[in-house]
């Protein structure tokens, strides 16, 4: 009965915060860009401020990554963010051009359910308080039952904040009782009109058939090629800097390594050189054994977790210095769980001939898991990189770079973002880093500026002019009485 009743309570929970946000909304929506500026600017500077002691909280309440890293992540998606943002144009006439005759109006999308994972509770949380207040929304956010106290502090943080200088009560909220039909009933309630989903697979096939508008991301399983013209040092440093990066939770972490048979030995020299561990056929299997669960899924032990602490619970031993944890491997698919997503500092190691048959392996493991996601090419060959543009399934093409910073914006210029998507491709209904471009609508305001009598001027001209041109006896004149009959015709 205990259950039952807490079912009921958090099903209740959320609809009144629903109800809550969408009056907050309408409220949100009378604000001047002026306004939404300046919540936007003291609920970023809030959650930088606490950066360290809400990343302190998600390390300790999930026990992913490491705290250090998530003070970063926190900063990310607040200040570096916020700079991102602070000038785009986001409320009312956002468009104005008077020579076309074209206006565009940004019309906010409403409330959004905020689906947050407990690999990057407290940035994701700040991430999309900030973007969906930025486009003039409410939202409500549902927190992975791992990770429920960091989240609700960081809502309350950053509510606090923007309460202060004038956001609507109820515009940030979190549901507390949490349970998987209050996540339901957050996905398909009336009073959601956008899930912006970031987790699992599963979460995000339910927000997309919720029969609500959403953006949902899927898994990543970026390759990373080390073309033979790379800098392999340098390579291998941002490889190992990217893949340790918060014990490897930002889905955009390479998960596999691709390299020529012709510079094959200087990366793995390099790599044991920098901290990576190549296993033993042995110590591989064992491992292999515990990346995933007997329903084929990650298991979860082993995320955000030191190669120290995931070759322990593999039952095998590795020196205190290893950073990552490296197989070599041939295979793709189920069958092989180094070809997987891993979201600690485990790495897939492949040997190709050329960069031609790195271009299909590259392809044929993003199209088993992460097609549409992250890839990285350490290269300072052109062609190369024209050609992988080109043929490999992601959104994301990173060359030379962290993926894990490159993919969410860190270090490239592209939108810093904790939500990536992943496309068509990968079933996603954008293949942006979302940002608040992503959560308005526009409204184009368009005038008239042909008439019907001008088109069919236009056809007529078209429509006579190719006669005169198959008919080359045609005189001037015969051509003038030609368009003239013609135009009569079409106005009887």
């Amino acid at each position: 009965m205990g259950l039952i009743d807490k079912d009921l309570v958090s099903v209740q929970e959320t609809r009144d915060l629903l109800k809550k946000a969408k009056e907050a909304q309408k409220e949100i929506a009378k604000l001047s860009q002026e306004q939404i500026d300046t919540i936007c600017k003291a609920i970023a500077k809030a959650a930088f401020d606490n950066r360290v002691k809400l990343a302190k909280m998600a390390q300790e309440e999930t026990g992913f990554g490491r705290w250090q890293d998530k003070v970063l992540k926190n900063a990310f998606a607040s200040r570096d963010l916020l700079n991102a943002i602070k000038n785009m144009k986001t409320v009312g006439i956002i468009t104005n051009n008077i020579e076309a005759k074209y206006m565009e109006v940004a019309v906010p999308v409403g409330v959004v359910a905020g689906l947050i994972p407990s690999t990057n509770p407290t940035s994701t949380v700040i991430y999309k308080s900030l973007i969906s207040i930025k486009a003039g929304n409410a939202i409500v956010f549902s927190p992975h039952p791992s990770a429920v106290n960091c989240i609700k502090e960081t809502v309350g943080i950053i509510n606090e904040a923007g309460k202060n200088v004038g956001l609507p009560d109820g515009a940030i909220s979190v549901i507390t009782t949490v349970t998987i039909e209050a996540t339901n009933e957050l996905m398909k309630n009336e009073n959601t009109d956008l899930i912006l989903a970031t987790g699992g697979s599963a979460m995000v096939r339910a927000a997309y058939s919720s029969g609500t508008p959403a953006i949902g991301v899927g898994p990543g399983n970026g390759p990373a090629f080390i073309e033979r013209s790379a800098d392999i040092q340098k390579a291998i440093e941002l490889i190992i800097e990217s893949k340790t990066f918060d014990n490897g939770t930002v889905c955009a972490s390479e998960q596999s390594i691709i390299v020529e048979e012709i510079s094959k030995e200087k990366v793995i020299a390099e790599f044991k050189k920098q901290g990576g561990y190549f296993l033993s056929k042995e110590d591989a299997l064992k491992l292999e054994k515990y990346i995933l669960r007997p329903n084929g899924t990650m298991n979860p032990r082993i995320v955000g977790r030191t190669a120290q602490v995931v070759a322990e619970l593999a039952g095998i031993s590795v020196p205190e210095n290893a950073k990552v944890l490296i197989a070599e491997e041939t295979r793709v698919g189920n069958l092989a769980p180094f070809s997987r997503e891993k979201l600690s500092p485990i790495l897939a190691f492949y040997t190709v001939n050329t960069w031609e048959e790195a271009c299909d392996l590259s392809i044929e493991i993003l199209n088993f898991e992460g097609a549409g996601h992250t890839m990285v090419i350490h290269t300072t060959n052109k062609k190369v990189t024209e050609e992988f543009a080109l043929r490999v399934p992601v959104s994301r093409l990173l060359i030379n770079c962290s993926a894990t910073l490159g993919g969410i914006g860190a270090t490239t210029n592209l939108m810093p973002a904790l939500t990536l998507g992943c496309g068509a491709v990968g079933g996603s209904s954008t293949s942006d880093n979302v940002g608040p471009q992503n959560l308005f609508n526009l409204r184009r305001v368009v005038y008239g500026v042909r008439t019907l009598d001008e088109i069919r001027g236009e056809d007529i001209f078209e429509e006579v002019s190719s006669i005169a041109v198959g008919d080359l006896g045609l005189s001037k004149d015969q051509l003038v009485d030609l368009l003239v009959e013609r135009v009569l015709q079409r106005l009887k």
